[in-house]
């Protein structure tokens, strides 16, 4: 694939309803994520249904910034892309019930061409096609350099509310969220999530994240965070470079496959 390509699908738009990023409970792996996001830049707006999604393995990696030419990649993927279809989510609806949907409906892998076909679950269809309100979009680019699981799941949770400039949560709701409970001291909580999440947002994402802690009775209880746009040509740009590093294998010598 042309540098030109992977440019342009890298800039490709993710794009679900706010229902979907705030309200939702699920635990993917980080390789989980980067796929499911990547079917969604594959979605058109203008989509009725869903279509079967085709994607070619060299440029899924190439895209994602993972060492293309790594033999163990086709097994890799098809490894998560099972363990993605035996994966649900669980959404809160309007009237407070809650209900799981599936990811993936089914997926088809040919290895002789190189290319994974998947279908996205049908009840799926509400939070991601034809958006026209309370949606949040997003570059795909700016998730890729990301490594925690973490830190997509709060970057996205975060950028719902940009236009906001501000949100709050309660720790162990945010926890429940994020499927973080087995952080039982807020301390390991903050080292093992909440500070690798801030840091890998505000090195590699389109905003700059700040938060501070409310407490109850001397223990952490809420968490307030503040969202402020990367407007400043400069920042975006050392933005740009930093992403660039880390994604960029072919022109890094002994670049981290993304995989491991």
């Amino acid at each position: 694939m042309k540098k030109s390509e992977i440019v342009l699908l890298r800039e490709y738009k993710v794009v679900k309803h706010n229902n979907l990023i705030q309200r939702s409970r699920y635990e993917l792996s980080t390789q989980e994520q980067k796929i499911i996001l990547y079917l969604i830049t594959k979605i058109r707006p203008e989509d009725p249904e869903f279509d079967l999604y085709e994607f070619n393995i060299k440029d899924f990696c190439e895209v994602c910034g993972i060492n293309s030419t790594s033999g163990g990649n086709y097994a890799l993927l098809k490894e998560i892309i099972k363990r993605l279809t035996d994966k649900s989510i669980w959404i809160k609806l309007d009237n407070g019930d809650e209900t799981v949907v599936r990811w993936i409906e089914r997926p088809y892998i040919n290895r002789k061409s190189g290319t994974i076909k998947i279908k996205l679950d049908e009840l799926m269809r509400p939070y991601l096609l034809q958006l026209k309100e309370h949606f949040t979009a997003y570059s795909l680019y700016y998730t890729l350099a990301m490594k925690s699981k973490y830190s997509i799941r709060i970057y996205e949770l975060l950028k719902s509310y940009e236009n906001l400039s501000e949100c709050i949560f309660e720790i162990e709701e945010l926890k429940k969220h994020l499927s973080a409970e087995k952080y039982k001291i807020y301390k390991d909580f903050r080292v093992k999530v909440l500070d690798i999440a801030i840091r890998e947002i505000n090195d590699f994402s389109d905003i700059i994240v700040t938060y501070t802690i409310e407490k109850k009775r001397q223990k952490a209880d809420k968490i307030y965070f503040n969202i402020k746009s990367k407007k400043n040509v400069k920042d975006r740009l050392e933005t740009f470079k930093k992403i660039e590093k880390r994604i960029n294998p072919k022109e890094i010598p002994g670049q981290q496959n993304l995989f491991v």
